[in-house]
């Protein structure tokens, strides 16, 4: 299971899962069309992704 955690705060996520198909989504990077590198989160069985929660303004850290 994904853990993301505010390197400010301390303040953490755990247990994201797709809505659709349940799996627990994992962390990966993908490149915009600009070349910008963004943290996701993303279905495995290929449901979709989500941008990685954020807190204090910045990205998490998946651990």
């Amino acid at each position: 299971m994904i853990e993301y955690v505010c390197e400010v705060c301390g303040m953490g996520v755990t247990g994201l899962k797709c809505a659709k198909c349940g799996a627990d989504l994992v962390h990966e990077h993908i490149t915009t069309d600009e070349g910008e590198t963004v943290a996701v989160s993303k279905c495995p069985k290929g449901c979709g992704m989500i941008k990685s929660p954020m807190c204090c303004g910045q990205d998490m850290t998946a651990k």
